[in-house]
């Protein structure tokens, strides 16, 4: 009888449930559950819908049980910075809002007031990004005091959820990391920090790492879902997991974690916090085993995403890509990371609207939007890429492209044309056998990240690309 392991995984568009086991030395992978996500406008703010996604993780964990596969442990990930405050009760305050808000539009400039981003990166190693937590936290302050007068406790999204499951309150390492408030020579909250900017101590739970049990079902959900499990952290933020599960044990790669965002870097034993480093826009964050995932945040795929669903989900992703091939010769490209790509009315007219201003012929159907955001996605990755060689010292071999963005071929084309690096595609599934993966350790099924890495490489196809 196989041993299962269960990763929710819940990305911003979409959740799945996939059962690993390991079978004749190879990890088996099952997707039983799979669900939408995306933000929804409450009172003129984009907020998350967790009351239903914690709906639809009951709903997978049900599913296992009819399917006679009841996982012996579970753990939930999903993207950074977000969160929720809640009352001494245990209710949530305010509305659950996302980091695609502009709720935090101006709120840089109020941190500023307090230290300048100079030394902010020097106490924390994280890059600027309007959405993280320090940043979100300090609109609620602004826009909504009350709600941190009567916060007792702040949980990050995934932490939300194995609160929900277990009644315990935890905040997970690698998530947490992604605020901006988490010190990487402790590894624990920058409690100056926090002072400094007037959020309340008392709502930061004590930190873990992952791989640490959180604890058993509540006799509630054990009675709705018909089982009980041990639910285990995994690296709670999705790349972190992500990077978990690629598939190599020397240091002669770049990874790209890809999907709705593309997270690109190394993984390294050391925080790099110096001026240049912050100048670059590089980020210091937490990894398995207190390792850092040294890396550049670019917008990815959620520009192809938005541009799909502006024309109705018609095109499948595998389609809009040989679409984007047919006129691979369309020469006009965008600034991957202009905050202009952030949340827009309209991804159709704000990269059409960059081609108007800046004097380059403007993409009209589809295939012409899409080589424009697939050619522009991988130049930047180039750039990337030299960057964290210029930073290292070094120069890297070979790139890891590992998440759902593995399988888009042409991008993968066009990343080893523009990095002249061979690409490695796989495994797609990575965040949930990365966060699989922390749980079998926990459970000893491994000794060491080696040993499941190897077994990763032996289990899943791996698709070389050369330039």
């Amino acid at each position: 009888m196989a041993t299962y392991y269960l990763a929710v995984d819940i990305g911003a568009s979409s959740g799945r449930h996939i059962l690993g086991h390991l079978e004749n030395g190879k990890m088996i992978l099952e997707e039983v559950y799979r669900f939408e996500n995306g933000m929804v406008k409450k009172d003129g703010e984009l907020c998350w819908e967790f009351d239903r996604l914690f709906r639809e993780i009951l709903n997978g964990m049900k599913k296992c049980k009819e399917l006679g596969k009841t996982p012996v442990s579970m753990g939930v990930d999903t993207w950074g910075v977000d969160f929720v405050l809640l009352d001494k009760d245990g209710n949530v305050l305010g509305n659950t809002v996302g980091y695609r808000d502009h709720r935090t539009d101006g709120m840089d400039e109020e941190v500023y007031k307090i230290i300048s981003l100079e030394d902010l990166y020097a106490r924390t190693g994280i890059q600027k990004a309007i959405f993280n937590t320090i940043y979100q936290l300090m609109a609620v302050k602004k826009q909504h005091p009350e709600y941190l007068e009567q916060a007792e406790t702040m949980l990050h999204v995934p932490d939300y959820f194995h609160y929900l499951l277990t009644g315990e309150k935890t905040c997970e390492y690698t998530e947490a990391t992604t605020g901006q408030l988490v010190s990487p020579e402790t590894k624990d909250w920058d409690y100056e920090l926090i002072d400094m900017l007037g959020y309340p101590r008392r709502i930061f739970q004590k930190l873990i790492m992952p791989g640490t049990s959180i604890g058993r079902l509540t006799p509630e959900i054990q009675a709705e879902v018909g089982y009980d499990l041990e639910v285990v952290a995994p690296a709670t933020h999705d790349t972190g997991s992500a990077v978990l599960a690629v598939p190599a044990n020397d240091d002669d790669f770049i990874y790209i974690s890809s999907g709705t965002w593309s997270l690109m870097g190394i993984e390294r034993m050391t925080p790099d916090c110096s001026k240049k480093s912050c100048e670059l826009n590089l980020t210091n964050e937490g990894g398995y085993e207190g390792r850092f995932r040294y890396l550049k945040n670019i917008m990815g795929l959620w520009m192809i995403q938005s541009v799909r669903h502006e024309f109705n989900d018609a095109y499948s992703f595998a389609q809009i890509c040989d679409l984007a091939e047919e006129v691979k010769d369309f020469p006009s490209r965008v600034d991957a990371n202009d905050e202009c790509f952030m949340s827009p009315e309209t991804m159709i007219g704000e990269v059409q609207e960059y081609c108007r201003r800046t004097n380059q012929p403007v993409p009209e159907t589809i295939g012409e939007l899409a080589t424009v955001i697939y050619t522009s996605l991988a130049e930047c990755y180039a750039k990337t890429a030299k960057e964290l060689e210029e930073m290292t010292g070094r120069t890297y071999s070979r790139i890891h492209i590992v998440g759902g963005g593995s399988n888009a071929d042409y991008l993968n084309k066009l990343t080893a044309v523009a990095t002249k690096k061979e690409i490695h595609a796989g495994p797609g599934e990575a965040t949930a056998i990365g966060n699989i993966t922390a749980q079998m350790l926990k459970a000893k099924e491994f000794d060491t990240v080696e040993e499941a890495r190897t077994v990763i490489h032996e289990s899943f196809d791996i698709k070389i690309y050369k330039a």
